[in-house]
């Protein structure tokens, strides 16, 4: 059986045998399975199996994300990535959290580095509430500036100094937004899923592109997960300098 506990919600990719040995097992409110994930904004599709609540509220490297199961998705596979970038942001940077969700990587941020600001910006209605729940939350209230709206249309006069890309399949449509808004010298994270044999070519091209007369310098690219056989979810650490 396979299985994630997120907060007091137990997760699972099947029906149960013996759902009796599951509750001795775990101390949990509720267990879901989860059938599908879709669309743009991610969400889940879910049935409720045992308990009556969905919502829970889930602690990760010091932070708490209050969230509901069955409106938003929660990806235990980047744990390890929300709090490597936390620890790479620094003191009194602007960053922009294009896909910031209920604050996967905003809130370790502004918990764990000293960030100027961090703009969180959320196009899900049901993750921006849960969202503006959780800076409320891990009183991160001072730190964090969340806005309801599509990355794609960022105001113009915006300049910061990272830009968080923690989306998959369709991110590289937003990477003209994301270059248009960064500071001489800033620092892009980019996500994408991408066939293994192409993992060092196919995203750093599609950054140059973009970038069209900029210097794009690779600082890094970490494997993330496995995303299906023979692709990986993987992140690119970029600096982009004038020319």
């Amino acid at each position: 059986m396979k299985w994630k506990k997120i907060g007091r919600i137990l997760v699972l990719d099947h029906y149960p045998e013996d759902l009796k040995k599951i509750l001795d097992k775990f101390d949990i409110d509720s267990i879901v399975k989860i059938n599908e994930i879709f669309g743009q904004i991610r969400e889940p599709k879910i049935e409720l199996l045992y308990g009556e609540t969905t919502e829970t509220i889930h602690k990760e490297n010091g932070c708490f994300y209050n969230l509901d199961l069955s409106k938003i998705m929660w990806s235990k596979g980047n744990t390890n990535e929300r709090m490597r970038i936390s620890k790479l942001v620094n003191d009194n940077e602007t960053v922009l959290d294009m896909f910031a969700g209920i604050g996967y990587f905003s809130i370790p941020i502004a918990i764990h580095s000293n960030p100027k600001k961090v703009i969180a910006i959320e196009i899900n209605p049901n993750s921006f509430n849960y969202l503006k729940k959780n800076i409320i939350l891990n009183k991160v209230h001072n730190k964090i500036n969340p806005i309801l709206g599509d990355c794609k249309d960022l105001d113009r006069n915006l300049l910061v100094d990272r830009v968080i890309m923690g989306y998959i399949k369709t991110t590289h449509h937003y990477l003209n937004s994301a270059i248009s808004v960064l500071n001489d010298g800033g620092i892009i994270h980019y996500h994408e899923t991408v066939p293994d044999k192409l993992i060092n070519t196919r995203p750093i091209n599609r950054i140059k592109k973009i970038a069209k007369n900029k210097e794009v310098k690779l600082l890094n690219i970490e494997t993330i997960k496995k995303y299906a056989p023979g692709v990986s979810h993987v992140v690119l650490d970029v600096q982009i300098n004038e020319s």
